[in-house]
Parts: structure tokens; sequence; C-alpha cells
């Protein structure tokens, strides 16, 4: 499965990243590349999570546009 992910720097440097279609499901690294791989262990195992609890494992994410 493919999944998006954001990727942003708190104010103490760390890169926080969040999986926007699994509630919850967010991680952290020193680096971007530590922040993306420790998301892919969070997504598996939020997945499986969800899954024992009869969860949905994904909600619906949608893009929209906003005239700025």
């Amino acid at each position: 499965m493919r999944f998006m992910i954001t990727l942003d720097r708190d104010e103490d440097g760390i890169w926080i990243a969040e999986c926007p279609s699994i509630p919850g499901c967010v991680s952290q690294g020193k680096t971007k590349d530590e922040a993306r791989k420790n998301i892919k262990d969070a997504i598996g195992l939020c997945l499986e999570v969800r899954a024992e609890k009869g969860l949905p494992l994904t909600i619906e994410t949608r893009q929209v546009e906003v005239a700025v």
C-alpha cells in the first residue's frame, strides 16, 4: 500500500512525519530520512492495531482548492 505523508520541522529542529489517512499516525526523526523511515514503521503498526480493533484501516482524505 502507498500512503501520503506530511513532513514538517518543529521549533527544536526535529522532523515530524504524519500520515493523514490514518488518525493518530505520527512519528519523528532528527533528519528527514529518519522521520520517513520512522513513519513507515508507525504506519505498519497503526494498521495492525486498527485491524485488531476492527476499525477501518484508513479514513478518506481529499484535496480541495482554496482561493488565496
